[in-house]
């Protein structure tokens, strides 16, 4: 089993920055992919973006798209979710996941992850 550990919540203003870290530990890691996901007021688990772990393809939610940027480091087994021009719809819990394999559902589907982090706080005031 796979774990991961969130990094890099906080409070943030409008227009601020924040870059999210998740390792990942626990075996032999070459995953299909990792993905950053969010829990908010109206949704348990909305995608945000996730990375192809073998071809770095990534994916985005429409609405951070030029606004973040998800990368890993194969080496390290860390993916990173830097997080530009923030706003207040960004507010929520931020959870990082593992898919080990490819899903039917496709990457940007959570029911496909296999592990989750405890999740971090990413909080936008009004």
């Amino acid at each position: 089993q796979v774990q991961l550990v969130e990094s890099g919540g906080g409070l943030v203003q409008t227009g601020g920055s924040l870059t999210l870290h998740c390792q990942a530990s626990g075996r032999p890691f070459s995953p299909y992919g990792m993905g950053w996901f969010r829990r908010t007021p109206e949704k348990e688990r909305e995608h945000v973006a996730a990375i192809r772990w073998r071809d770095v393809l990534t994916y985005y939610r429409d609405s951070v798209k030029g606004r973040f940027t998800i990368s890993r480091d194969n080496v390290k087994n860390t993916v990173s979710l830097q997080m530009d021009n923030l706003k207040l719809e960004d507010t929520g819990v931020y959870f990082c996941g593992v898919a080990q394999t490819s899903y039917y559902g496709g990457i940007t589907d959570p029911n496909g992850y296999n592990s989750w982090g405890q999740g971090t706080q990413v909080t936008v005031p009004s």
